[in-house]
């Protein structure tokens, strides 16, 4: 693509980004933070993506359709987030360019929209001496004794992580088995079909106290946004970001394998339960009708 019309098409989106976002700001249904510019924010993901690429190594800009550029940005700047501060990135997924919320954005959203004052993270291991009340389904008056020895990263058995409000009596906890945690993981394309445990020398092998809480702290915050009464349009994006991406990684799928005899698009996601769910797409059967089996993946 060449520079200058690069330049405009550039300029072309962040007009109709920008104009959404007023529109938003005036209808009373979106309140950015006051020190956040919506204008400086897409000027840091401009440069971020001219680094960003397929997966044939192509420049995204270059490949991406306009439409999901726009939503990206969009869903970006309604979110209050910027790459610059590590709040998120940008994915390729066939030619749908998606904006990823990152662990950092996850807690800057949920503080914006609960009025939280800290969201905290904590590792339960073998040992450790665990007590809590169940109130109306939700947990209260959560103990934790642990002993220095007892640290281990090969003997997690779970984790939890607590959003402060400004009246502790209103924190929420949320609690996982490390089972439940290991499914969530599952999901990785980095992880691989028949394992059950991180690869080794991966950074959920190396650094599994901490991204143990990180996959805590992200269903606590996903969890108490939606059990709060907030109908925002950053809400609405909050929620929306899971969906898009998984379906452009069906989309992506789909273009790849569109010249298979036999194609079935899936995916897979974990519930509330830590539950893993396989979502399969209509299989495709294309005119050979004498093929039976699916291509390999």
């Amino acid at each position: 693509m060449a520079n200058n019309e690069m330049v405009l098409q550039q300029k072309q989106i962040a007009d109709s980004v920008e104009k959404k976002v007023s529109l938003f700001v005036k209808e009373g249904q979106l309140d950015l933070p006051g020190d956040y510019s919506p204008g400086n924010a897409m000027r840091s993901a401009w440069l971020k993506l001219q680094e960003v690429q397929t997966k044939d190594y192509k420049p995204a800009l270059e490949v991406a359709t306009k439409d999901s550029v726009a939503n990206a940005l969009l869903g970006m700047v309604v979110q209050g987030l910027n790459p610059e501060k590590n709040q998120g990135y940008f994915i390729m997924y066939g030619s749908k360019l998606t904006f990823q919320r990152s662990y950092f954005g996850t807690m800057a959203v949920t503080k914006r929209v609960t009025g939280a004052t800290d969201i905290v993270g904590q590792v339960i291991y073998e040992g450790d001496d665990v007590s809590y009340d169940l109130t109306n389904g939700m947990i209260k008056n959560l103990v934790h004794k642990q002993k220095f020895g007892n640290i281990n990263k090969d003997k997690i058995i779970g984790a939890y992580a607590t959003v402060v409000m400004p009246d502790e009596k209103e924190n929420h906890i949320e609690l996982m088995t490390f089972e439940e945690i290991t499914s969530a993981w599952s999901q990785s394309k980095m992880w691989g079909k028949d394992q059950k445990a991180p690869k080794p020398g991966s950074t959920h092998d190396k650094f599994a106290q901490e991204m143990a809480k990180k996959t805590v702290i992200n269903r606590a915050c996903k969890n108490f946004i939606n059990s709060s009464d907030d109908s925002s349009v950053m809400t609405e994006f909050f929620n929306k970001q899971s969906d898009e991406i998984k379906e452009a990684e069906v989309a992506e799928e789909v273009e790849e394998k569109a010249n298979t005899e036999f194609f079935e698009a899936h995916y897979t996601e974990v519930n509330d339960d830590g539950e893993i769910i396989d979502h399969k797409e209509k299989p495709v059967q294309e005119d050979n009708e004498s093929s039976t089996e699916p291509a390999p993946f």
